[in-house]
């Protein structure tokens, strides 16, 4: 298994900001050629996001910039280790992490990982992963004299799926580390996000994961504790043997998505947390419900 995940919705707390604003980070981290880069990032890349000098008054440049530096980082730890260690840290991984600052969105990824919303029971895409066959990364490979080429899918210099990683110290800088990121307005419509490496995205399509939610917390009377579990189930039902890993970040209350999807509309300024599926719920204020699942390769 070489998913990583982070929930961190003590944010504040974690790094000493003192100021009124909720804040509460998410990310997702799929590996690839071994675990040590997945690990390093789920480490590493909150810290450089709650220490960057930009937290406060743009937190989207902290988050999109301590992608590259992570990114750096673990590049320096591979080299430097490549003396004693023949090499031994050449994997690399995908990301996507979200920040939620009061009532703003802030989203940055890097590889095929993704991050969607749902919005009074629509899907809502948020972003365009980074693939070999998309055009703009087509031609920034090449013009670094790289190549993509299809063997089974579109792949830079015939090994990696994917065109954004942090780490691959042996693909750099076809492989790049410099991540793109959004923000939007959170105005109290939202249902909730999703955050998922390609395991899950290969199979399960966004319009799909609407239904499949509202039909768990139908079947749950809004207990959306293990909608990410129901989501895994139907990636894998759909064909999935990859690893796959779902954060469901909940921006209300499931049971009052029950009512916005069905009869009325609702809006809420109070958000409440729910603990992975492996512990027991525990609910609390001024935070979002997240509720997490992922299985490894079988």
């Amino acid at each position: 298994m070489e998913d990583r995940h982070v929930i961190l919705t003590e944010f504040n707390q974690l790094f000493g900001l003192a100021d009124d604003i909720d804040r509460a980070y998410f990310a997702v981290f799929d590996g690839h050629g071994g675990v040590d880069a997945a690990n390093y990032s789920a480490t590493h890349l909150h810290v450089n996001v709650g220490l960057h000098e930009e937290i406060v008054k743009n937190p989207a440049k902290a988050l999109k910039c301590s992608f590259q530096k992570t990114d750096e980082m673990f590049l320096f730890k591979a080299k430097r280790e490549d003396c004693c260690t023949a090499f031994k840290l050449r994997s690399g991984t995908t990301g996507v992490s979200a920040l939620i600052v009061g009532n703003k969105l802030h989203i940055a990824w890097l590889g095929d990982s993704q991050v969607m919303l749902v919005q009074q029971g629509n899907a809502v895409t948020l972003m365009e992963p980074h693939k070999p066959e998309r055009e703009d990364e087509r031609a920034r490979i090449e013009a670094l004299g790289g190549c993509v080429t299809y063997m089974d899918c579109w792949r830079v210099n015939g090994t990696l799926a994917v065109s954004r990683a942090i780490g691959d110290v042996c693909q750099k800088p076809y492989i790049s580390g410099d991540a793109d990121g959004d923000s939007f307005d959170l105005t109290g419509s939202e249902d909730y996000l999703l955050l998922a490496c390609d395991g899950f995205f290969d199979a399960v399509k966004p319009f799909e994961v609407v239904d499949l939610v509202l039909d768990h917390l139908m079947q749950t009377k809004g207990v959306g504790l293990k909608a990410a579990e129901r989501l895994v189930a139907a990636a894998k039902e759909n064909g999935s043997s990859d690893n796959i890993t779902v954060l469901v970040v909940f921006l209300r209350d499931p049971q009052d998505i029950l009512l916005i999807t069905g009869f009325e509309s609702y809006s809420t300024k109070s958000m409440r947390l729910v603990l992975p599926a492996s512990l027991n719920p525990t609910t609390r204020t001024a935070c979002p419900f997240v509720g997490l699942f992922h299985s490894s390769k079988s």
